[in-house]
Protein backbone atom coordinates (compact mmCIF):
# COMPACT_ATOMS: atom_id res chain seq x y z
CA UNK A 1 0.00 0.00 0.00
CA UNK A 2 1.36 3.44 -0.65
CA UNK A 3 2.53 4.96 2.41
CA UNK A 4 1.22 8.29 1.06
CA UNK A 5 -2.87 7.40 0.77
CA UNK A 6 -5.36 6.85 3.28
CA UNK A 7 -6.54 3.16 4.19
CA UNK A 8 -10.46 4.87 2.87
CA UNK A 9 -8.53 6.78 -0.07
CA UNK A 10 -6.57 3.24 -1.10
CA UNK A 11 -10.08 1.22 -0.70
CA UNK A 12 -12.36 4.08 -2.58
CA UNK A 13 -10.02 3.80 -5.30
CA UNK A 14 -9.66 -0.17 -5.97
CA UNK A 15 -13.76 -0.67 -5.01
CA UNK A 16 -14.11 2.46 -7.42
CA UNK A 17 -11.45 0.69 -10.17
CA UNK A 18 -13.57 -2.47 -10.18
CA UNK A 19 -16.96 -0.82 -10.57
CA UNK A 20 -15.33 1.04 -13.62
CA UNK A 21 -14.00 -1.98 -15.01
CA UNK A 22 -17.22 -3.98 -14.63
CA UNK A 23 -18.93 -0.52 -16.69
CA UNK A 24 -16.55 -0.37 -18.83
CA UNK A 25 -17.29 -4.71 -19.67
CA UNK A 26 -21.05 -3.91 -19.29
CA UNK A 27 -20.51 -0.83 -21.69
CA UNK A 28 -22.43 1.21 -19.03
CA UNK A 29 -20.13 3.34 -17.91
CA UNK A 30 -22.45 6.71 -18.96
CA UNK A 31 -25.14 5.23 -17.09
CA UNK A 32 -23.11 4.18 -14.31
CA UNK A 33 -21.87 7.87 -14.16
CA UNK A 34 -25.37 9.07 -14.67
CA UNK A 35 -26.63 7.29 -11.74
CA UNK A 36 -23.88 7.91 -9.18
CA UNK A 37 -23.97 11.90 -9.97
CA UNK A 38 -27.29 11.58 -8.72
CA UNK A 39 -26.72 9.24 -6.02
CA UNK A 40 -23.92 11.75 -4.54
CA UNK A 41 -26.21 14.97 -5.25
CA UNK A 42 -29.08 12.95 -3.04
CA UNK A 43 -26.29 12.20 -0.56
CA UNK A 44 -24.89 15.78 -0.69
CA UNK A 45 -28.47 17.44 -0.18
CA UNK A 46 -30.05 14.87 2.63
CA UNK A 47 -27.28 14.14 5.09
CA UNK A 48 -30.33 12.14 6.85
CA UNK A 49 -30.29 9.51 4.35
CA UNK A 50 -26.40 9.74 3.96
CA UNK A 51 -26.30 8.91 7.47
CA UNK A 52 -28.71 6.41 7.26
CA UNK A 53 -27.19 4.17 5.14
CA UNK A 54 -23.20 4.83 6.66
CA UNK A 55 -24.41 4.49 10.22
CA UNK A 56 -21.97 1.33 11.77
CA UNK A 57 -25.38 0.77 14.44
CA UNK A 58 -28.08 0.12 11.41
CA UNK A 59 -28.27 -4.04 10.97
CA UNK A 60 -26.74 -5.40 7.49
CA UNK A 61 -30.44 -6.36 6.55
CA UNK A 62 -31.91 -2.59 6.94
CA UNK A 63 -28.77 -1.60 5.04
CA UNK A 64 -29.16 -4.21 2.64
CA UNK A 65 -32.92 -3.08 2.08
CA UNK A 66 -32.07 0.67 2.19
CA UNK A 67 -29.90 0.04 -0.88
CA UNK A 68 -32.19 -1.95 -3.01
CA UNK A 69 -35.40 0.46 -2.63
CA UNK A 70 -32.66 3.44 -3.15
CA UNK A 71 -31.55 1.61 -6.55
CA UNK A 72 -35.52 0.84 -7.61
CA UNK A 73 -36.09 3.96 -6.52
CA UNK A 74 -33.49 5.41 -9.19
CA UNK A 75 -33.56 2.94 -11.72
CA UNK A 76 -29.82 1.98 -11.26
CA UNK A 77 -28.59 -0.87 -13.38
CA UNK A 78 -28.15 -4.43 -12.17
CA UNK A 79 -24.00 -4.12 -11.69
CA UNK A 80 -24.58 -0.91 -9.89
CA UNK A 81 -27.18 -2.36 -7.47
CA UNK A 82 -25.01 -5.14 -6.87
CA UNK A 83 -22.15 -3.26 -6.45
CA UNK A 84 -23.83 -1.21 -3.59
CA UNK A 85 -24.94 -4.02 -2.09
CA UNK A 86 -21.28 -5.76 -1.76
CA UNK A 87 -20.34 -2.28 -0.54
CA UNK A 88 -22.74 -2.88 2.65
CA UNK A 89 -21.63 -6.66 2.98
CA UNK A 90 -18.27 -5.48 3.07
CA UNK A 91 -18.41 -2.83 5.64
CA UNK A 92 -17.07 -0.39 2.52
CA UNK A 93 -20.37 1.90 2.26
CA UNK A 94 -18.92 4.22 4.46
CA UNK A 95 -16.56 5.28 1.90
CA UNK A 96 -19.48 5.71 -0.69
CA UNK A 97 -18.78 9.20 -1.16
CA UNK A 98 -14.89 8.71 -2.13
CA UNK A 99 -15.93 5.78 -4.00
CA UNK A 100 -18.54 7.53 -6.72
CA UNK A 101 -15.95 10.82 -7.16
CA UNK A 102 -12.75 7.82 -7.75
CA UNK A 103 -15.35 6.41 -10.18
CA UNK A 104 -16.11 9.74 -12.17
CA UNK A 105 -12.20 10.79 -12.30
CA UNK A 106 -11.66 7.19 -13.71
CA UNK A 107 -14.53 8.11 -16.19
CA UNK A 108 -13.30 11.80 -17.13
CA UNK A 109 -9.84 10.49 -17.87
CA UNK A 110 -11.40 7.63 -20.52
CA UNK A 111 -13.14 10.34 -21.93
CA UNK A 112 -9.42 12.52 -22.12
CA UNK A 113 -10.81 14.82 -19.64
CA UNK A 114 -9.36 16.36 -16.22
CA UNK A 115 -11.24 18.36 -13.69
CA UNK A 116 -9.60 21.40 -12.36
CA UNK A 117 -11.31 24.46 -10.31
CA UNK A 118 -10.83 27.82 -10.86
CA UNK A 119 -11.25 30.46 -8.78
CA UNK A 120 -11.70 34.47 -9.33
CA UNK A 121 -11.67 37.47 -6.98
CA UNK A 122 -14.67 38.43 -9.07
CA UNK A 123 -17.21 37.03 -11.15
CA UNK A 124 -16.56 36.04 -14.37
CA UNK A 125 -18.68 35.65 -17.81
CA UNK A 126 -19.18 32.18 -18.84
CA UNK A 127 -17.00 33.31 -22.01
CA UNK A 128 -13.92 34.47 -19.72
CA UNK A 129 -14.71 31.18 -18.16
CA UNK A 130 -14.68 29.06 -21.59
CA UNK A 131 -11.41 31.04 -22.49
CA UNK A 132 -9.49 30.35 -19.93
CA UNK A 133 -10.43 26.47 -20.14
CA UNK A 134 -9.58 26.80 -23.52
CA UNK A 135 -6.49 28.01 -23.28
CA UNK A 136 -5.40 25.90 -20.37
CA UNK A 137 -6.40 22.76 -22.58
CA UNK A 138 -4.03 23.64 -25.43
CA UNK A 139 -1.13 24.32 -22.94
CA UNK A 140 -1.66 20.14 -21.15
CA UNK A 141 -3.14 18.79 -24.14
CA UNK A 142 -6.35 17.47 -22.27
CA UNK A 143 -10.47 18.90 -22.14
CA UNK A 144 -10.47 20.56 -18.90
CA UNK A 145 -13.79 20.32 -17.27
CA UNK A 146 -13.60 23.32 -14.80
CA UNK A 147 -15.28 23.79 -11.55
CA UNK A 148 -15.68 27.52 -10.90
CA UNK A 149 -16.11 29.48 -7.87
CA UNK A 150 -16.00 33.14 -6.42
CA UNK A 151 -13.76 33.99 -3.51
CA UNK A 152 -13.81 37.54 -2.75
CA UNK A 153 -11.28 37.23 -0.11
CA UNK A 154 -8.60 37.04 -2.90
CA UNK A 155 -8.64 40.40 -3.47
CA UNK A 156 -7.93 40.73 -7.02
CA UNK A 157 -6.70 37.60 -9.42
CA UNK A 158 -6.97 33.89 -9.76
CA UNK A 159 -6.36 30.74 -9.02
CA UNK A 160 -6.59 27.43 -10.95
CA UNK A 161 -5.94 23.72 -9.24
CA UNK A 162 -5.18 20.84 -11.40
CA UNK A 163 -4.37 17.78 -9.78
CA UNK A 164 -1.09 18.43 -7.49
CA UNK A 165 -0.37 21.76 -9.64
CA UNK A 166 -1.43 24.84 -7.99
CA UNK A 167 -1.51 28.38 -9.98
CA UNK A 168 -2.23 31.30 -7.48
CA UNK A 169 -1.97 34.54 -9.45
CA UNK A 170 -4.13 36.18 -6.54
CA UNK A 171 -2.86 39.46 -5.22
CA UNK A 172 -3.62 37.96 -1.51
CA UNK A 173 -0.87 35.22 -2.34
CA UNK A 174 1.33 38.03 -3.55
CA UNK A 175 0.62 40.10 -0.10
CA UNK A 176 1.75 36.46 1.76
CA UNK A 177 4.84 36.69 -0.07
CA UNK A 178 6.01 39.59 0.46
CA UNK A 179 4.76 40.03 4.35
CA UNK A 180 7.54 36.91 4.20
CA UNK A 181 10.27 38.06 2.73
CA UNK A 182 9.70 41.34 5.37
CA UNK A 183 9.67 38.77 8.24
CA UNK A 184 12.67 37.00 6.82
CA UNK A 185 15.05 40.52 6.55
Amino acid sequence: MNTNKSFSTETSERYARALFEIADENSEIQSIENNLKELLSVLDLNKNIENFIKNPTQTQNTQLETIKKISEIMKFSKNLKNFLLILVTKKRIFFINKIIKSFLKLSNQKKGELKASLVSSKSLTQEEIKKIGLELSKSIGFSLNLDYTVDTNLIGGLKIQLGSLMIDTSIKNKLKKYEQLMLER
